[in-house]
């Protein structure tokens, strides 16, 4: 993307003329100046440039002022409003009508003049016109004139900023499903009623032939190619055959495996964002692609049966860097789980870091792990852990191998240094592909990540009845001893990455232990994204009108809008309540 949403910011006055207004306004302007400021210094867009931010040309004082405000914020593709007051001022009025941008209220907290009294009113406004906004209120008074932004102000400032900036960015995008339903898993099942109105989404859709149409054609830059092959023989080490020897290929036949899955890359890529080069081939109508902001890869059975997998293109576009360099990861879903996508897609929206997919495979309790291997977890793993793990599209970054403070950190893309892409990429090995599973032969990533890093796994579900709901676990990645580690790893397919995780407890409900998390996860799948991002999906979550019902977030960091406290006082039910009254985004 090259013309991402902007944040639009209202600074709303006392329109009264004749001393009180002519009072108010340096200090207002200034105010919204100061959140500009701050919004450029802490966030940015998913290429790593400074999120920009637009400010009505006049303070806001009645309804032409706003109506001029939404012109200029139409024309200027602002995706997030923010209105920022130290006054009372006139609430409907003044306030935001647009029913389909993220919006929030900054109300200063100071004495001399109602702020807060302006905050309350207008959030009323919204609720009762069913246009549901953030209030934010400092706990601390401020002088008048004050211009910094306390740390309470902030910390909400950026998770609405963050989610509403997610929301604004998905908005017209597509899931591109490449292939149809993989091995009956539901969340292939592309449900273009929930991306359409609950995501602003399109989908578009192309068969798996049409991956092997370019592969025979010579459909894609083939300067590109040879340099991609070149790259991946000199850093993607190839490891040992563990099929039974019959059901080894043939060393001619590897190597074909080799150039057949670089070119899937290419494509896969291509398919998503295009590619001018392929214009001055011969090939027009390709090189535009998809406008996908995810995919997804049905592979199994029909494609694998037959072919190379999807698993080295599937890893090495949901990784940081392949043979141009660095750069921004791809979101692409393992099966064509749509909803794994949309998950991973989440994620990398609120960090801007790539993101592991990965089954949800197997809790390890103390017992267990004591019975096979003589050794009693202790630590974070005292109480058991699971095993994420899966043959696809496990990014590369999830090898833990880039590090900040001495410690294993999954970063954006531009933090990334030269010698972390290179550890990340000697710490894989790729297998060649389990032929009782993939038939048709390719390559398996296998890596396994570094513990000690605070780590969120998160699943969308759609459940008949009720819709799309979230799940949400926030954890840590941990190390076993390596002896363990092999006789566990060794009990499924040794030649997938692994990810040993263990959910933070609450004692409670799915939270109570370890088993009651992996019982009660909603899909054999997860995405998982480096850090603890679960109040950040909640905000998120409530902006789409998507009910969390599962979470171990801590309930002082929830942040939704003001609506949501009058649907009653235990936070789930009425966060199900207001999401089915508010009904989706984009009706």
């Amino acid at each position: 993307m090259s013309n991402y949403p902007k944040i639009g910011i209202r600074p709303i006055i006392d329109g009264r003329l004749g001393g009180v207004r002519e009072s108010l306004e340096e200090t207002t302007m200034n105010m919204a100046k100061a959140v500009s400021e701050f919004f450029k210094s802490e966030l940015k867009y998913p290429d790593g440039t400074p999120v920009e931010c637009v400010i009505a040309d006049t303070c806001i004082g009645g309804v032409k002022e706003a109506a001029n405000c939404a012109k200029k914020f139409e024309s200027e593709n602002v995706g997030v409003s923010l209105s920022v007051t130290p006054c009372w001022c006139y609430g409907t009025e003044t306030m935001d009508m647009n029913p389909l941008i993220p919006k929030a209220i900054w109300g200063f907290n100071g004495t001399e003049r109602p702020g807060a009294v302006y905050l309350a009113a207008t959030l009323a406004g919204h609720n009762q016109k069913g246009l549901p906004a953030f209030g934010i209120y400092g706990k601390d008074v401020q002088e008048m004139g004050d211009s910094t932004i306390p740390a309470d102000v902030q910390e909400k400032l950026i998770r609405f900023a963050k989610a509403g900036l997610a929301v604004a960015i998905m908005r017209g995008k597509s899931y591109l499903a490449i292939g149809s339903v993989s091995m009956g898993i539901a969340g292939s099942m592309i449900d273009a009623d929930f991306f359409q109105t609950y995501l602003g989404m399109r989908n578009e859709y192309v068969d798996s032939s049409e991956v092997l149409r370019r592969i025979e054609l010579n459909i894609f830059d083939k300067e590109e190619y040879e340099k991609a092959l070149a790259w991946t023989k000199e850093n993607c080490r190839e490891g040992e055959d563990f099929n039974l020897p019959e059901k080894q290929r043939k060393r001619d036949q590897k190597d074909k495996d080799w150039e057949f899955v670089v070119k899937m890359t290419i494509i896969i890529r291509d398919l998503m964002i295009g590619n001018k080069k392929l214009e001055d081939i011969g090939f027009a109508e390709e090189a535009h692609g998809h406008n996908a902001i995810v995919s997804g890869f049905q592979g199994q059975r029909q494609w694998t049966d037959f072919l190379p997998n999807g698993d080295f293109a599937e890893a090495i576009l949901n990784s940081s860097f392949d043979w141009n360099g660095i750069r921004a990861p791809f979101m692409v879903a393992t099966e064509n789980d749509s909803l794994n996508g949309v998950s991973m897609l989440f994620n990398y929206l609120l960090t801007n870091t790539a993101q592991i997919f990965a089954d949800v495979r197997t809790y390890w309790s103390p017992e267990s792990v004591e019975g096979v291997s003589g050794w009693k977890p202790d630590g974070k793993a005292q109480n058991g852990f699971i095993h994420l793990i899966n043959s696809g599209s496990a990014t590369l970054d999830g090898t833990g191998r880039q590090t900040a403070d001495g410690r294993p950190v999954m970063k954006p893309f531009w933090e990334i240094s030269d010698e972390e892409k290179q550890a990340c990429l000697d710490a894989t090995t790729w297998y060649p592909a389990n032929t009782g599973y993939f038939r048709g032969g390719g390559y398996s990533s296998k890596f396994l990540t570094k513990g000690d890093m605070p780590v969120t796994m998160c699943r969308l579900n759609l459940i008949k009845g009720i819709g799309p709901v979230l799940q949400i676990a926030e954890g840590w990645t941990i190390d076993i001893p390596g002896n363990v580690h092999q006789i566990l790893d060794e009990r499924t397919d040794r030649t997938w990455p692994t990810t040993w995780f263990v959910p933070r407890l609450t004692g409670e409900g799915a939270f109570r232990d370890v088993y009651s998390v992996m019982a009660n996860w909603g899909a054999n799948h997860g995405a998982i994204s480096y850090g603890h991002i679960g109040a950040d999906l909640i905000t998120l979550a409530s902006m789409l009108r998507i009910p969390v019902c599962m979470h171990n977030v801590d309930d002082k960091q929830f942040f939704r809008p003001s609506a949501w406290s009058a649907f009653g006082m235990d936070t789930e039910g009425a966060d199900y309540r207001a999401c089915n009254v508010y009904g989706s985004l984009y009706k």
